[in-house]
């Protein structure tokens, strides 16, 4: 067993900002939409009176924290990529951080790989599950989603299913491993995979990686109405949607179930999709398997061309790309004219981007993005964006170099 470091108690002052927001509209169906950032887009208008947010230092002393999960009370573990896991006791700045003990020895940590996202059992019992890259002997096996329970006083978890699902690709270095666990309100659990930069895996229906998965927590089979349900495959009978490049993660809408995804782009074209039951998202490097071995990320995320009915992003990033990752929707009245709206934390772009979906015909489109200024630059490389049980979103760093959980509300 590996033992996690242990983090002093951190208490670290308020951050208030209360500059306004930028904000672009999005292009017609079918154009990619513009990254939002400082300065608007030619064309459109920065919102008048945009809110402000209110930016509190929850913990600090972290390294690379991927994801964080409400597991009762006042209470969030966070992982740590280098495979470490860790309870902050309490939702407000200064609140303890202290190690939990967990066997987390077979983790696999290289390059974009190692101990990643964490979502807890809605039920209050302590149970939880965690994506992370496993390995054998120092070898890397694959990419698993495993269960937990954590103990009452919080000090201690241990495996009760291990694995979960297991069996999705991992490529050694550890590229487009994924991978974000959400429940949603069917009870089912959401997985978000990466392709592992390997050419085939994305449109191979047999393959767990470059998907949306659909499981049933209790058993890690597939979740009741899956698309592919009557399949041969037991992989496939997992899989919601596909043909994905590297998602990293999955966020519900409120009232309407609808899933959307988001994930990383190559070089242009970060995209957040709704998640169609049964679709394909069209990113195929391999060409259709004409150029074996290659990976060619010069073509379309969207390949339209050779997937006429491939379903389009529902926001782009264009040109370039910012490396989206979290996301969740804003709920509650504390959001005020922000509830509904989709936050997704960007890495390279180090910014929170403020996502309104549309209605009606435009109900599976993004159709205006803002950037609150607060959250624009101030901490770097954003990784996890998840809603807390208080209504508030909490956001990590992930620069390597004394990385935070910052709590976000309306100002």
């Amino acid at each position: 067993m590996r033992a996690a470091p242990l983090f002093a108690t951190v208490a670290l002052s308020v951050v208030v900002l209360t500059a306004c927001s930028s904000s672009t509209s999005a292009p017609p169906p079918g154009q990619p939409s513009p990254a939002s950032s400082s300065s608007p887009t030619p064309g459109t208008t920065p919102a008048a009176g945009a809110p402000a947010l209110r930016v509190e230092t929850v913990a600090g002393g972290l390294d690379h924290p991927w994801d964080v999960a409400f597991v009762g009370g006042d209470r969030m573990l966070v992982t740590q990529r280098e495979g470490t896991l860790s309870l902050v006791g309490g939702l407000r700045p200064g609140a303890p951080v202290t190690p939990v003990r967990a066997d987390l020895a077979d983790v696999y940590a290289r390059g974009e790989g190692g101990l990643m996202g964490i979502a807890a059992f809605p039920d209050g019992s302590g149970r939880f599950v965690t994506c992370q890259a496993h390995a054998e002997g120092g070898r890397p096996v694959d990419v698993r989603v495993v269960a937990w329970q954590l103990s009452a006083d919080g000090t201690a978890a241990t495996r009760t299913a291990d694995p979960l699902v297991g069996g999705l690709p991992l490529n050694p270095s550890g590229r487009h491993s994924g991978c974000r666990p959400t429940f949603a309100p069917d009870g089912a659990l959401l997985v978000g995979t990466g392709d592992t930069a390997r050419a085939t895996v994305a449109q191979d229906r047999s393959a767990l990686g470059g998907k949306v998965l659909r499981v049933d927590p209790a058993t890690g089979g597939p979740a009741p109405g899956n698309p592919f349900a009557a399949s041969g495959s037991a992989a496939e009978r997992l899989i919601s949607g596909y043909g994905h490049r590297n998602v990293q993660s999955v966020a519900v809408q409120p009232g309407t179930g609808t899933a959307w995804s988001v994930e990383h782009g190559p070089d242009v074209d970060d995209e957040v999709n709704v998640v169609v039951p049964g679709s394909n998202y069209g990113w195929d490097p391999s060409q259709g398997g004409e150029t074996p071995g290659g990976y060619d990320e010069s073509v379309p995320m969207t390949d339209i061309g050779r997937f006429p009915g491939a379903v389009g992003a529902a926001w782009s990033s264009g040109d370039p790309t910012i490396a989206t990752s979290g996301s969740d929707f804003l709920a509650g009245p504390g959001w005020g004219d922000l509830e509904g709206t989709l936050a997704v934390s960007a890495l390279k772009g180090e910014k929170l981007l403020l996502m309104r979906p549309g209605t009606g015909p435009d109900a599976r489109r993004i159709v205006a993005v803002s950037t609150p200024t607060e959250l624009d630059g101030a901490f770097g490389r954003l990784r996890g964006a998840r809603l807390g049980p208080d209504g508030a979103l909490y956001v990590t760093s992930d620069d390597g170099n004394d990385d935070v959980v910052l709590r976000v509300t309306r100002a």
